[in-house]
């Protein structure tokens, strides 16, 4: 069995940080995860600079990453004017996000829900490249609270076999007979997870146990959304990369690359980062004897 790993440090783990990196460091931190064997990397959001200015200078980014064969790249777009920039930067894959409640979607991109749906509606019907649907807040808002499944089974579903739909865990809340029982339920290609409260790994082997074939990671755990209070911690891709091939599942990853990525990025960061396989190493060694 073969997964797709979706690494989206480069957005999502940068959108939380307190620094704006450069684009030309940002396009770096692509080009080496492309380098560590990563097949699709989420390498920049087009949302407003003013709102989001970690994300700021996305076609810039763009323009200065080496493309690399067998790397999907990937940009996130909430509504149509993100995906008119979307456009003309000639990524590989367009990722069109919205929320499944209500406030969600006025904090993160100031629309209603039926307005977010009817939006991603159009822009999916429009798309010309691979296209991912992200369903955020799947398992609960910060504004909220629970979020019932079949909404959440009825949004997935005026999508399917249309685009790729992943499901998010944004705030970190779900545990793992949730995620199985939601990603069976509405037939979902991915489950994109933070480990807020240390279950999103075990959630994304729920997801892969129910079916899904694609699952978003960041590289050393970087990751939050600056919109919902208090979801940090993307799952660690690297780590999420050494259980699943511990677990026979075939990532395709370096994870000694992936994890020199991280320890640079912590060195750009100057502070430690959330993942720990970076800090601890593969097991066993590359360097043991008889490996």
């Amino acid at each position: 069995m073969r997964i797709t790993l979706c690494d989206v440090g480069p957005r999502d783990g940068l959108q939380n940080e307190p620094e704006t990196l450069a684009p030309a460091v940002r396009a770096e931190l692509v080009r080496r995860l492309g380098a560590a064997g990563l097949p699709r990397i989420e390498a920049v959001s087009f949302v407003r600079d003013d709102r989001v200015p970690q994300m700021a200078g996305a076609e810039e980014v763009v323009a200065a990453i080496e493309r690399r064969d067998g790397v999907e790249l990937a940009g996130l777009v909430l509504n149509e004017r993100g995906w008119e920039r979307f456009r003309a930067c000639g990524l590989d894959r367009l990722n069109v996000g919205f929320a499944a409640t209500e406030s969600f979607n006025r904090a993160n991109a100031n629309a209603s829900l039926e307005e977010a749906v009817a939006g991603t509606e159009a822009i999916v019907a429009a798309a010309d490249v691979p296209t991912t649907v992200t369903i955020s807040v799947c398992f609960g808002c910060p504004f909220e609270g629970q979020v019932d499944g079949g909404v959440v089974a009825e949004l997935a579903a005026r999508f399917a076999g249309r685009a790729e739909v992943v499901l998010a865990d944004t705030i970190g809340v779900a545990t793992p007979s949730r995620v199985r029982a939601l990603v069976e339920r509405t037939g979902a290609s991915g489950f994109h997870g933070h480990n807020t409260r240390n279950t999103g790994y075990a959630n994304a082997l729920a997801a892969v146990a129910a079916g899904a074939t694609v699952l978003d990671a960041s590289v050393g755990g970087l990751g939050g959304c600056p919109y919902a209070p208090r979801a940090t911690g993307n799952v660690a891709t690297e780590d999420l990369a050494y259980l699943l091939e511990g677990e026979g599942i075939e990532t395709g990853v370096d994870l000694d690359a992936l994890a020199g990525v991280s320890e640079w990025l912590e060195g750009v960061l100057g502070r430690r980062l959330e993942g720990y396989l970076y800090r601890a190493g593969p097991w066993p060694p590359r360097t043991a004897p008889g490996v």
